[in-house]
């Protein structure tokens, strides 16, 4: 080999190193493989590290890419803003997929396709709707404070869509506007860049598209691509069901009613335990949604109610106030005007009512209780019959009752074998009458 020959073999080797990377997608029996996760729920923080977790996964295993199948009526702005940054600096591309048919990405969800780096749609699907709303302790913003955290989101998204190359001025309009479009119309504003039927037309349309991944720009190779559908765990599931307001309204219920049953009726143990569990669960749940906490006082006051009317006897005035505090706290108990951070009134309305039926029952039981004659200790022996022993008069005798020999005394005479009824009880004698043929 002579020296031209030796100076060119560096720059031989580099060439051929760039062109096996660049068709190593070519390769027979190399097809690319793609992530594929389905978010169908609001965007709440289990759901944000399921999102998370599963594109560090994908990046491990060296996926040539991660899907989100969304459909979403919205969610916490935190959460929604982890999921963002985590698209931002993903080093793979991240392609979110408004499915199917009927689904929306509303909210949160908004700008969580718009952060991607390729954002699509089925047909009959639509997106926008993402103006700020005032959640969290307190209730709603004022003015002043309203306008800071509208231009905040303003500003925010329409960093986000300039960088994506697309439109900032919608974007914009559905945060102050509220604005919101189909598929079909996001495409011809330039808010999305595909609209496709379905997974794989979307795959074989968005083949060769260029995108800016955080490392720099990367040519997509989707044709022919193999999809893994990546399931949500059964832990990050769990998670998932009991960020639901729902859920979280009727476990909180349930834990108060259980540990008020076993403060009533100690001993019972059960209802303590599922009561306990209950609570623990309903308290893990309410911190991760826009809680009103003025909602959990009344929902506490009104447990509290409850439990004095069985210490004191308001002739149900405290039952009645129990009741109206649970309902009122109820009702402000998640402070968000979005639907999927509220509890549904199909849920609210039958809970409520099998709640506050048993508290009355359980009130009623107690109270029944402590009005009810005693047929224990030496209270329980009046009006009890018997039978007399042998003679008993104002001095001595002896009856028979429930089984046991008393010493007994009687202000008539009473012969032996005669039916006694029991009057009053001094010390371990008793003082009895005769029963007459025809008394009751």
């Amino acid at each position: 080999m002579g020296p031209v020959e030796q100076r060119r073999l560096p720059l031989i080797v580099v060439v051929m190193l760039v062109l096996l990377s660049a068709t190593a997608d070519a390769v027979p029996g190399r097809s690319p493989t793609f992530t594929v996760i389905r978010v169908d729920a609001a965007i709440t923080p289990p759901v944000a590290q399921y999102i998370l977790q599963s594109l560090e996964e994908a990046t491990r295993t060296r996926s040539d890419g991660l899907v989100i199948r969304l459909d979403t009526p919205g969610g916490l702005d935190l959460a929604m803003r982890d999921i963002v940054k985590g698209i931002l600096g993903a080093d793979i591309p991240v392609i979110v997929y408004v499915s199917p048919a009927g689904a929306r990405a509303a909210s949160a969800g908004m700008m969580i396709t718009v952060a991607a780096h390729v954002a699509a749609m089925t047909p009959g699907t639509n997106i926008g709707a993402a103006h700020p709303v005032g959640i969290g302790l307190g209730g709603g913003m004022d003015k002043i404070m309203q306008a800071k955290v509208e231009n905040d989101a303003v500003a925010y998204i329409r960093g986000i869509a300039k960088g994506r190359g697309r439109n900032p001025d919608w974007v914009e309009r559905a945060v102050r506007k509220s604005a919101s479009v189909s598929a079909e119309e996001a495409l011809k504003l330039g808010v999305i860049d595909e609209v496709a039927p379905d997974l794989a037309h979307l795959l074989a349309r968005i083949d060769g598209k260029v995108v800016t991944l955080a490392s720099g720009k990367r040519v997509l190779k989707t044709r022919g691509a193999v999809t893994v559908e990546k399931k949500m765990g059964v832990r990050q599931g769990i998670l998932t069901v009991l960020a639901d307001p729902n859920i979280a309204y009727i476990l909180l219920l349930i834990g108060l009613a259980g540990l008020y049953f076993e403060f009533s009726h100690p001993g019972a143990i059960l209802p303590g335990v599922m009561g306990g569990i209950s609570l623990i669960l309903a308290f893990f749940a309410l911190q991760t949604l826009p809680v009103n906490y003025a909602g959990v006082l009344l929902i506490l006051f009104g447990i509290t109610l409850f439990i004095a009317e069985v210490k004191v006897m308001s002739h149900g005035i405290l039952t009645v106030g129990g009741i109206v505090s649970l309902v009122m706290g109820s009702l402000i108990l998640f402070d968000s005007p979005e639907p999927a951070l509220r509890v549904s009134f199909q849920v609210m309305i039958p809970t409520l009512i099998v709640i506050c039926l048993f508290f009355v029952a359980v009130i009623s039981l107690v109270v029944k209780a402590h009005r009810g004659r005693r047929f224990t200790g030496m209270e329980g022996m009046l009006g009890l019959e018997g039978k007399a022993v042998n003679a008993v008069g104002p001095d001595a005798g002896t009856v028979l009752v429930k089984g046991e020999y008393w010493r007994a005394r009687s202000d008539e005479p009473i012969a032996p074998g005669l039916k006694i009824r029991v009057i009053r009880v001094d010390g371990l004698r008793l003082l009895v009458g005769e029963i007459h043929p025809g008394e009751p």
